[in-house]
């Protein structure tokens, strides 16, 4: 069974993006995949701002990212760039951490303006880590997702058609990739 990982760079438990990664991991999970999910706000601030290598979370978190065949990369935009807090577990990634991985990366901020921070911001970064594969993304604006009464995330019918596809791809990737 292929594995993909969810690296979360939001800050906070209960964001829009908290919502979309919840939908985007479970038409992963339909689609036969194994997925695990790193929030990188659970581990421990000072292994990631002191950079502690051998820390038994940084050393767990990079075990699965080691051990995927894809990567969905996910965060906030925040002053036209993704977080601080998933620069900071990224610089704790091996220099080719993402080398023969399949990356999705998945961003939601509040303006449209903010649309090229995957290009110009993130991609990089994920292509400094080996990545050579790099899907092309999806950017959710916060006003495309809602709060249900049982507290889940609902996407509205354009940004839901946008993810799925990109799902569809991503998939259709994995698969492809995984059976060479």
């Amino acid at each position: 069974m292929a594995k993909v990982v969810i690296i979360s760079g939001s800050p906070t438990p209960t964001s829009r993006l908290h919502g979309v990664i919840e939908q985007a991991k479970s038409e992963l999970v339909q689609a036969g995949l194994a997925v695990d999910w790193i929030k990188v706000r659970d581990i421990p601030a000072e292994d990631l701002l002191y950079a502690k290598f051998d820390s038994e979370a940084i050393v767990n978190a990079n075990a699965l990212v080691a051990a995927a065949d894809a990567v969905l990369v996910a965060t906030p935009i925040y002053k036209a760039s993704y977080t601080g807090v998933l620069k900071a577990f990224l610089d704790l990634l091996p220099q080719k951490g993402l080398e023969r991985k399949i990356v999705l990366p998945l961003a939601v901020g509040g303006t449209i303006s903010h649309l090229l921070a995957i290009d110009y911001a993130l991609k990089p970064v994920l292509s400094a880590l080996g990545a050579q594969n790099i899907l092309q993304g999806v950017y959710v604006l916060d006003k495309q997702v809602t709060w249900g009464d049982q507290g889940q995330a609902i996407l509205d019918d354009e940004i839901s058609t946008r993810l799925h596809e990109s799902l569809a791809q991503f998939v259709q990737e994995i698969n492809w990739h995984t059976s060479r």
